[in-house]
């Protein structure tokens, strides 16, 4: 094995111990504590919220017809969701001091998210999106999240060039102090990715109540 070839295995591995354990993230969402802080929900028409028919089937086997082979490591630059108008940067999060999935800066409105705990997208494993669904100004990057529809596509495109296609297999809100966090984050063994936002009701003393997420598997990668 080349010395190169040695250098990227180390990277892989500390990468991997740099991963926040998912029974952690779990725990912090099932304290009741906000993914994302800064949603306003102050507008006369609240973000669209995912239909019952649009809930992930537990069912859905690790493999399927279509899927993807695994890439490795790679930042991601740039998400598209064709369905709902979304083409926005993507910049590294991680957890901030107080346990808390950090969230890009609330003034852009157009920018996500990506968990550095979790893996890259198109990764096996679980990859992580994250974003506001509005601010004090308006409607932000993820605020038409529960409109999306079983099939719709999340494309990403990451810095080696390459761009990672998923199809959403799910969409679904759930209450912060009932977050299943083992369902959301758990590998299926294959490339996943979670795209969530707030949702749910919403309250001037307590944000909104729950999180949309979104369940999409890697189909393509061109």
């Amino acid at each position: 094995m080349s010395a190169s070839e040695l250098a990227e295995l180390a990277e892989e591995e500390e990468r991997r111990k740099k991963r926040a354990p998912w029974g952690v993230i779990a725990l912090v969402l099932l304290t009741g504590l906000a993914l994302i802080r800064n949603g306003s929900g102050e507008f006369d028409v609240g973000p669209p919220q995912p239909a019952t028919a649009a809930a992930a089937d537990s069912r859905v086997p690790g493999t399927f017809a279509g899927s993807a082979a695994p890439q490795p490591f790679s930042e991601p630059d740039r998400i598209r969701i064709p369905a709902i108008q979304v083409d926005a940067p993507v910049m590294p999060v991680g957890l901030d001091a107080d346990g808390w999935v950090g969230a890009p800066p609330p003034e852009d409105p157009n920018l996500a998210g990506w968990f550095t705990g979790a893996v890259s997208p198109g990764e096996k494993g679980t990859a992580i999106l994250v974003g506001h669904v509005d601010n004090k100004l308006g409607p932000a990057v993820f605020y038409g999240l529960g409109a999306l529809k079983k099939g719709n596509r999340v494309e990403v495109r990451r810095r080696d060039g390459k761009t990672a296609v998923f199809e959403i297999y799910g969409i679904e809100v759930f209450e912060k102090n009932n977050f299943p966090g083992d369902r959301v984050y758990g590998s299926k063994g294959t490339p996943e990715l979670r795209v969530i936002t707030c949702g749910g009701g919403f309250s001037k003393q307590n944000g909104y109540a729950g999180n949309v997420v979104t369940f999409a598997r890697l189909v393509e990668v061109r």
